[in-house]
């Protein structure tokens, strides 16, 4: 499809021409259902009564939904008025959603009602915020249902005022996870968006009513990119997933033609398979086994460039008639054109595993500095290991020290009300520095190696990548759920380590263990011994120096959002060394 539109006002019209009776934003159940005529029809209704409370081109609106069809109407709403419609996370206390809505400078915020204490509490520091609006169900006193809001108003030049938008106003506002300090606000412009997606499309040809999944929290690049801007450039279907625990329910209801997940999910989804694998008679057991150590070892030798011996091709494809085509079809990813995984590093044995079952997963990198594109690995040309080359209209370099630069016309026009900030990572020429060290291969393929950040340096003077340290460790057991290594500025490494909650008690029943919770398990000495055999496994992977010489069990999981983890499920490297510092210096001084 050859998109001409510069903005994405002017994209949604064109979709809405082009494709009105096709299904724009469903549910699971089709209780919700619109199509995209339908979808344009409330987005000028809400638009109306957002213009009557006064918002307008240049204002910004905060958004606190679920993965729901009204964020979709909403967020459009706002945009056709020139407006810039941005996403706070589910999860942030209320000082934090304060700090967000009052640097944007919201004076309205659209909220569902399990989220409204938060905001009320908020509200009491945003002075300026005059309106609040419910969406899905009572709305108290002080706000305004959507349902008054939204309303057609003769007065209102809904036309005019998409079309006055222009490629340089801003689009949306993407608060950064924080790990550090504040988040930032990353200003996004309608043509970075729009060239992310003509990026997407001469990598990938999708179809129009290519099949999505809504289910990333919408604050989030990765969602507001592939399952809500790109959808609405090509007229894709959207199915809402309002629960992010039940995205892998989802997936063989929907069975959707590009799927792109953050590494937790593919490996939670590779611990699944392999914890029914282990469940299976003998026999089977056995079979299996062999049909996907054959599979891998053919993906070894087509990534090493070598050629593939007959006989081994031909084991490979009875297995895949046999097996790994009624495992894609059980995930629901039987008819998936393209697969993905970014937000976050992937062990090579996650990715290795899924192209093995006819699932080549293709790691891709990118920032909300960038729209979330930078590098993938297209379809066809992958390499493991690598985050692949720059996507169409992306330059990259590296610096002296390794760190990884980009330019092009998805990054950025700066950070909200940062300007210092802004000059610390964007220059004159347009170069973006990113904060990821990297190297780059003959073929022009991204490695990224760590955050510049995150390094570990020894006490020997040693620079390791506790990235690379933790995907090993992960990829050695699925017992490990996550991982968290210390090392900067000691004599060895360790490892805090959180048993992953959907394989430990498979393996816990198996043991005999049927009532054990994950806090009661990290106590159980087999437990301990399993895991041991994994770190083990790892540590034959790894340098000596990168080698971890002791490790501890957490008790319980680390969820999104919590003391442990970001909402974009990055580790809180400082909060988590805090929180542990007794169980950590116990691995150094017992």
């Amino acid at each position: 499809m050859d998109v001409r539109a510069t903005t994405l006002t002017q994209a949604f019209r064109d979709t809405v021409a082009r494709s009105p009776d096709r299904v724009a934003v469903r549910t699971i159940d089709d209780t919700v259902s619109l199509t995209w005529a339908g979808l344009a029809a409330r987005v000028d209704a809400v638009a109306g009564g957002l213009a009557r409370l006064g918002l307008a081109r240049g204002d910004t609106c905060a958004i606190m939904l679920s993965n729901r069809p009204e964020f979709h109407v909403v967020d459009l709403a706002a945009t056709m008025l020139g407006a810039t419609p941005f996403s706070v996370y589910q999860t942030l206390p209320p000082d934090q959603i304060a700090y967000v809505v009052g640097d944007a400078g919201a004076r309205i915020a659209i909220v569902e009602p399990a989220f409204l204490p938060a905001m009320f509490a908020a509200r009491r520091s945003l002075p300026a915020l005059e309106h609040v609006i419910v969406v899905g169900g009572d709305a108290p006193t002080g706000t305004l249902p959507l349902a008054d809001v939204e309303g057609s108003d003769p007065r209102f030049d809904v036309e005019a005022a998409w079309r006055a938008v222009t490629p340089d106003d801003l689009l949306t506002l993407i608060y950064t996870s924080g790990t550090t300090g504040p988040p930032k606000g990353v200003q996004l412009m309608h043509r970075n968006i729009m060239a992310c997606a003509r990026a997407t499309e001469a990598l990938v040809r999708f179809e129009e009513g290519t099949r999505v999944i809504s289910w990333l929290p919408a604050a989030h690049i990765a969602e507001r990119a592939a399952h809500h801007y790109l959808p609405i450039v090509y007229g894709f279907t959207i199915t809402s997933c309002p629960n992010p625990r039940d995205i892998v329910s989802y997936l063989p209801q929907v069975k959707p033609n590009w799927f792109f997940a953050v590494p937790r999910i593919w490996e939670k989804m590779k611990a699944g398979l392999e914890a029914r694998l282990a469940s299976l008679p003998a026999e089977q057991r056995t079979m299996a086994s062999q049909a996907i150590a054959a599979a891998r070892e053919k993906v070894r030798l087509e990534q090493a460039g070598r050629p593939v011996p007959a006989d081994l091709a031909d084991h490979v494809a009875r297995a895949d008639a046999s097996f790994f085509a009624m495992v894609r079809g059980m995930l629901g990813l039987d008819e998936a054109v393209a697969v993905n995984v970014g937000a976050a590093p992937t062990p090579p044995e996650v990715l290795e595993f899924f192209h093995a079952i006819g699932l080549p997963l293709g790691e891709l990198w990118g920032m909300s500095e960038t729209t979330g594109s930078g590098t993938v690995n297209p379809p066809g040309r992958m390499k493991i290991g690598t985050v692949g080359p720059p996507v169409p209209g992306v330059e990259i370099k590296l610096g002296p020290d390794g760190e990884v630069f980009i330019r092009g016309d998805v990054v950025m026009a700066g950070y909200r009300n940062l300007p210092e900030k802004t000059a610390e990572v964007l220059d004159a020429a347009g170069w973006l520095a990113t904060g990821d060290v990297g190297e780059i291969d003959a073929d022009g393929y991204l490695r990224i190696v760590d955050r510049k950040k995150e390094l570990i340096i020894n006490s020997a003077g040693k620079n390791m990548s506790p990235a690379n340290i933790e995907g090993t460790l992960k990829g050695a057991s699925p017992l490990i759920g996550q991982v968290c290594v210390i090392g900067d500025r000691r004599a060895y490494n360790t490892a805090l380590v959180v048993l992953d909650a959907d394989f430990a008690p498979v393996w816990a029943a198996q043991q005999g263990l049927t009532h054990a919770s994950l806090a009661e398990l990290a106590a159980e000495p087999a437990m301990r011994t399993a895991v041991q055999e994994g770190v083990e496994r790892a540590n034959a992977l790894l340098s000596r120096v990168e080698q971890v010489k002791k490790f501890h069990i957490v008790a319980g999981d680390w969820p999104p959002g919590g003391d442990e983890l970001t909402p974009t499920m990055k580790l809180k490297r400082r909060p988590i060394a805090e929180k542990y510092a007794r169980d950590i210096d116990a691995m150094y001084t017992g």
